[in-house]
């Protein structure tokens, strides 16, 4: 049912999943602008959000060098608390990313009929190449229609890894307690991802 909910995984969240999950949502928002449609229903079309496999950081807001990326990027931060990653999130989530193949697996076992569905974030990325967007149900920017196209979507990635594993560059690096450099290429590589994605949901 609509909206079409990702949901993004990494340790903690406060670095790597919270910034995929706005900066997927800005991702939809700058679609919308570039279709000349009101931005204000972006989180009615589709819902980004994320979780932790632990709960050290539960409550806490995103960690500063992790916020910046966000915010430089047009992105916003408000609201945000960590969570620990619970198995309602999972049932919910039509699409779930998670930053490493270790987090892929912890999904998994926590929910096997997730499989299908749950990708390491730049898994998701290269497979994105491989999928025909024009065999995808039409492009509308209507929650019914982004739902359907996103189920879609996430169907072909699927069928295009089926038989391969993630590849370790697939994985995205731990950026908690480095510098700014190693914040900007996280956030790059997820950039790598998220773009495509709502490109592909709102050509």
């Amino acid at each position: 049912m609509p909206p079409f909910t990702v949901l993004h995984v990494c340790m903690g969240n406060i670095c790597r999943s919270p910034m995929a999950e706005r900066l997927l949502a800005l991702a939809v928002r700058e679609r919308l602008t570039r279709r000349a449609q009101d931005t204000a229903g972006a989180e009615g079309l589709l819902y980004s959000h994320s979780a932790g496999t632990g709960g050290w950081h539960a409550g806490e807001e995103m960690n500063p060098p992790a916020a910046r990326q966000v915010v430089d990027r047009g992105g916003d931060v408000d609201g945000f608390a960590a969570r620990k990653l619970r198995s309602d999130h999972i049932d919910a989530a039509d699409l779930v990313l998670t930053a490493t193949a270790d987090q892929q697996e912890y999904v998994v076992a926590l929910r096997p009929d997730a499989a299908a569905r749950t990708f390491v974030l730049g898994e998701f990325g290269r497979l994105l190449g491989a999928v025909d967007v024009s065999a995808l149900p039409a492009a509308e920017a209507t929650p019914e229609a982004v739902y359907a196209r996103g189920v879609a979507l996430v169907a072909a990635a699927h069928d295009h890894r089926l038989g391969a594993s993630p590849l370790p560059t697939d994985d995205l690096d731990d950026p908690w307690g480095r510098g700014d450099q190693c914040f900007t290429r996280v956030a790059d590589e997820i950039e790598e991802t998220v773009h495509p994605l709502a490109a592909a949901l709102l050509p």
